[in-house]
């Protein structure tokens, strides 16, 4: 079984504000960084859309094991933790029963978790994670890239 580790993670420069997100996708001794920029959104939708790009960007396999790294404690926990089929189940709402935020792209990783079964994985953010630090600096970068 081949093994794809897919790095991300999201910035906003204010929360709301511009903001960028960034992955890396490590596959043997091949690697690749992919990231993108938005004009207004929040920090947890940059997150969560660097974990559905890093995803978008694999081409299915058969005997393809996918790990996502993120230090997003909202990502990693709504999907091991089971928040996402309790949402589901309540119709998108939280246990205190307001709307769950960033439905869109909730429901587009959870289309992407059906076909390539990531496993995720927290890690330890700003810290001596080299992968993790490169996602942050990427999109820390194109945010600024984007602003001046």
């Amino acid at each position: 079984m081949s093994k794809l580790k897919v790095y991300t993670d999201g910035a906003c420069s204010g929360n709301p504000g511009p903001g960028g997100w960034a992955a890396v996708l490590l596959y043997g001794t091949a690697q690749k960084e992919i990231s993108g920029f938005v004009q207004s959104t929040t920090n947890n939708r940059m997150e969560l859309l660097a974990a559905i790009e890093g995803l978008k960007a694999i081409k299915p396999q058969p005997d393809l094991k996918v790990e996502l790294y993120s230090d997003s404690a909202y990502l990693v926990n709504a999907v091991n933790q089971k928040w996402l089929t309790g949402w589901q189940e309540n119709g998108w709402r939280t246990a205190d029963k307001k709307e769950v935020k960033n439905k869109d792209l909730w429901l587009e990783l959870i289309e992407l978790n059906s076909k390539l079964s990531p496993t995720y994985i927290k890690v330890k953010g700003h810290s001596d994670n080299k992968y993790n630090n490169r996602c942050d600096e990427l999109a820390v970068a194109i945010i600024k890239k984007n602003t001046k």
